[in-house]
């Protein structure tokens, strides 16, 4: 999978951060700080989901409590920059 940009983003996570893939994201102005990303998937890793059923996800928290998170495949409403 690979994170990619698109026209709604406003903000670029770890982009100074070699260490780390920049993160294209839309940070919302809601009371929630809701942040949006975009992963693309390539066609083994579609034929995978589509036969499996199963997407892992590993979250770094850095030994932190972990915050609310959601997987999902409809785009959630946001406006451009």
């Amino acid at each position: 999978m690979t994170l990619i940009e698109f026209p709604e983003q406003n903000a670029v996570f770890a982009k100074d951060q070699p260490e780390y893939l920049p993160l294209p994201a839309h940070k919302f102005k809601d009371s929630q700080g809701r942040i949006a990303f975009c992963w693309k998937l390539n066609w083994r890793e579609r034929l995978a989901v589509l036969w499996r059923g199963v997407i892992w996800q590993e979250v770094l928290t850095f030994y932190k409590p972990i915050q609310p998170q959601r997987l999902q495949i409809d785009k959630p409403e946001m406006k451009k920059p």
